[in-house]
């Protein structure tokens, strides 16, 4: 018997992601809006909606519905917004993105999950998104300024020259941290020197390849 699609995503909306207060009508309708399982591997379709991490290569994930869901309402994505999205990965979450703001980059080190995520945006009608390959885990110089960056793996550090890519009152959230140490971040700019930082919650999530990594870290 196949699983019922709709229904294990209504679930998940009501078990899962409003029990971890997130409220936000405009991140729950988008959510509800966005066939998550059009954008995990085949193998995986009938597990898009429950509480893992689902691998998308040979070192990506995707994130869990609930951290998903968290990271969208701390960005309070606007119609208005210009958004850079560092890490593509399966394109579920640049969908999301692009459905709440005006535009996305989305940059992302891997051209075979950058193609498979064209595909899925593009069958989704999102016209939106420009899919960039590059390395930006030590900042991206192109495309001037963003109202919200959102970095979907970890930075053992975070670069500050992506604080500096926000506009003034853009937010960025970002996983900071090594195992097991790491948190979820929020970064307001609030002045052209200043920022507000909020840690979300604990967590842990593989780093973005070719992290910046503290000073005397050994493999």
């Amino acid at each position: 018997m196949s699983l019922n699609f709709e229904q294990a995503r209504f679930n998940m909306i009501e078990q899962q992601i409003r029990p971890a207060e997130v409220l936000d009508y405009r991140v729950l309708d988008t959510i509800a809006a966005t066939p998550r399982e059009n954008f995990v591997p085949e193998d995986y379709r009938e597990l898009a909606f429950s509480d893992i991490n689902i691998p998308i290569s040979d070192d990506e994930i995707m994130m869990k519905p609930i951290m998903e869901a968290r990271l969208l309402q701390a960005l309070d994505v606007q119609s208005s917004n210009k958004i850079l999205e560092i890490g593509t990965g399966s394109g579920y979450f640049s969908a999301l993105l692009a459905t709440l703001g005006q535009r996305i980059d989305s940059i992302d080190i891997d051209p075979a999950l950058q193609r498979q995520a064209q595909a899925r945006l593009t069958a989704q009608g999102l016209s939106n998104v420009s899919l960039i390959e590059g390395d930006a885990a030590h900042g991206w110089d192109k495309g001037g300024s963003y109202d919200i960056i959102a970095i979907t793996g970890s930075l053992p550090i975070l670069p500050k020259s992506l604080k500096q890519k926000l506009t003034v009152t853009g937010r960025l959230v970002a996983i900071i941290g090594t195992a097991p140490a790491m948190e979820a971040t929020l970064i307001t700019r609030i002045a052209d020197d200043q920022w507000s930082i909020d840690v979300l919650f604990e967590t842990e999530l593989p780093a973005l390849k070719n992290a910046e990594q503290p000073q005397g870290f050994v493999f």
